[in-house]
């Protein structure tokens, strides 16, 4: 495991990217920060996905909008998959999950 840390420090290095975790503090702080954010985000549709499946009802909500914002995310988790971006695949994860409860309710109770 350690020579795969080492390989990654060095591809960082050879690649002119950013060391991680980053020295400066603002920029770790955003490092750590960054998961909260990615767990919040998809939180935040929760309340969407509860309404319509609650009340049975999803008037004047667009399936086409939530499906296009499936698909969107979808996208982005293979590129966060692609490059091992583990805050993107974690928010997208959790996009993906709580957007088609809203898509599959909006089908069934719209």
């Amino acid at each position: 495991m350690a020579a795969l840390f080492h390989l990654h420090k060095r591809k960082r290095f050879y690649l002119n990217l950013e060391p991680f975790p980053h020295p400066k503090k603002w920029k770790k702080f955003l490092d750590k920060i960054i998961y909260a954010v990615g767990i919040a985000g998809p939180i935040l549709v929760i309340p969407q996905a509860i309404k319509i499946w609650v009340d049975k009802d999803a008037t004047g909500v667009s399936v086409i909008s939530w499906a296009g914002f499936v698909l969107l995310g979808v996208i982005w988790l293979l590129y966060a998959i692609a490059h091992k971006e583990k805050p993107l695949i974690v928010t997208y994860i959790g996009f993906i999950i709580v957007q088609s409860f809203v898509v599959i309710g909006v089908l069934i109770y719209g």
